[in-house]
Order: structure tokens, then C-alpha cells, then sequence
């Protein structure tokens, strides 16, 4: 029986302890091809390059894979270009992650782990998106490795809902204080942002964006209450961007 052929990517760069932790994982389950940035590309949700041009590496980093690519662009650049220049057949599944740092909630507009894998479900191919709600570059990721062996495990057997990408983020606990998986859906929250003015020593302005993270939803079905109650969230995401309960509304205005 043929392998799945995973194709996994991310936004914190190739060499990112995030993404090593999910290749190994992926190598037990399938035959693994790596595109990813071959530096940080955090927070820039589905941007392409357009107005530059776009190198690919082929890297050595890890044995046991298919092959391995360093790309210049953005995450949904590397998977663009890896279905339009690399794979020679449709992968059965894109992983994008695992992000260091939180991808619930509205942060899922903003993340390219998260528009890596849309662009891959937009293209027809089952992905889901993994983070951990932990910064740290030297962040632990080998107790998370059963959950996303199981979670990808069922997710190839059983098939992702057409048109919806998976969004997954572990809480920043150890395996033991992990209760489980909840599927839920996204929580309404939002950036209280500022922006910090500051000189520099040339006498010119320059800024530093900051911000407050607030959840308004008090509801026990979203992801964040999931995350704040030690549980992995599994939000079904759907990147049909159509208000449909508001079209009949809207059609009985004078336009």
C-alpha cells in the first residue's frame, strides 16, 4: 500500500524546533516533503510575493525524507510553489507548524502557519495547521508528538470535511495536565493595539506595534476556553468568507 504523502511547511522558518518536531512525527506515518521559509515569517497571514523574485534551496537537514526546500517567500508562497513546481502528484495532507505561539481565536487571520495551510485546503488538499502556546524557540515539543500523530492519524483515515482546514494549538502544559481534545469553535476575540513612538539616535520616528490580547466570549465551546482549561482546541475552519445568514437581510435593502 502507497504511503500518504505529507507536505509540511510553517512560518518560523526551516530550521525552526517547531517544524523538526512535526517532520518526525509525519516521517512515521508517510513519505515527507519539507518547503518552508528559510527565515522567520510570523504574522504574515496570507501575503504572496509578487513584486520579488522567489529562490528555492534544496536543503539537507534531516534524513529519511523525500526532500527538503528552503524557500525566500512566505509561508503560502512555499506551498504554492511546492504543488506548482515540486510534487509531481496532489500531497493526501499538508501539516503547517508546529508554530511557537498561539494561533486561536482571531490570531488565525494574522497567522502564516494557519494561511499555509488554507492555501493547501484551497487547493483541494486536506491540512491542518498545529501551534503550541509556547514563544520559546527552545520551546518542548515532545510531549505533544502522540497527540499529533493521533490527530493526523484520524484525520487521514477518516478525511477532513471538504473546504475546512483544522485548526490545532496545545496549551502550554506537560502531558499529564492535558485532558484531552476539544473540538470548538473560534472564540471572539481582538487586539487592544498601540503603537510605542520612539527616536532613534539619527533624530528619526520609528514604532514598535503593541497590544492586549481580550476575550470577549465567555462561552465553554471556544478555543479559548479550551486552551485556559487544558485542553488541546480543534477548530474546524472554513475559508468561505461569506456572511450567509446576513444575505437575506441585506437583499430585502433599496439597492
Amino acid at each position: 500500500m502507497q504511503k500518504p504523502l505529507i507536505l509540511v511547511t510553517n512560518d518560523d522558518g526551516i530550521t525552526a524546533p517547531g517544524i523538526r518536531a512535526l517532520i518526525s512525527v509525519m516521517k512515521e506515518i508517510g513519505d515527507v516533503i519539507v518547503v518552508a521559509p528559510d527565515s522567520a515569517q510570523s504574522g504574515m497571514g496570507h501575503a504572496v510575493t509578487i513584486n520579488n523574485t522567489l529562490t528555492l534551496e534544496k536543503v539537507m537537514i534531516d534524513e529519511g525524507l523525500e526532500a527538503e526546500y528552503a524557500c525566500s517567500g512566505t509561508p503560502v508562497d512555499c506551498v504554492k510553489i511546492a504543488l506548482g513546481q515540486i510534487l509531481d502528484r496532489k500531497p493526501d495532507l499538508c501539516v503547517s507548524g508546529v508554530n511557537h505561539g498561539s494561533n486561536s481565536s482571531i490570531n488565525v487571520i494574522y497567522s502564516g502557519t494557519m494561511s499555509a495551510a488554507l492555501e493547501a485546503g484551497m487547493s483541494g488538499i486536506p491540512a491542518i495547521g498545529f501551534s503550541l502556546l509556547d514563544f520559546s524557540w527552545n520551546a518542548d515539543f515532545e510531549h505533544i508528538k502522540p497527540f499529533i500523530m493521533k490527530i493526523t492519524r484520524e484525520a487521514l483515515n477518516k478525511g477532513i470535511p471538504a473546504d475546512v482546514v483544522f485548526n490545532v494549538n496545545f496549551p502550554r502544559l506537560s502531558s499529564d495536565e492535558i485532558k484531552g481534545v476539544k473540538v470548538c469553535r473560534q472564540a471572539k476575540a481582538t487586539w487592544v493595539e498601540t503603537f510605542d513612538k520612539r527616536i532613534s539616535p539619527h533624530g528619526k520616528e520609528y514604532y514598535w506595534l503593541k497590544g492586549e490580547f481580550i476575550n470577549q466570549d465567555k462561552g465553554e465551546d471556544t478555543d479559548e476556553w479550551a486552551l485556559d482549561n487544558g485542553y488541546i482546541s480543534l477548530v474546524p475552519v472554513h475559508f468561505d468568507m461569506t456572511s450567509h445568514h446576513s444575505i437575506k437581510s441585506i437583499n430585502a435593502w433599496d439597492l
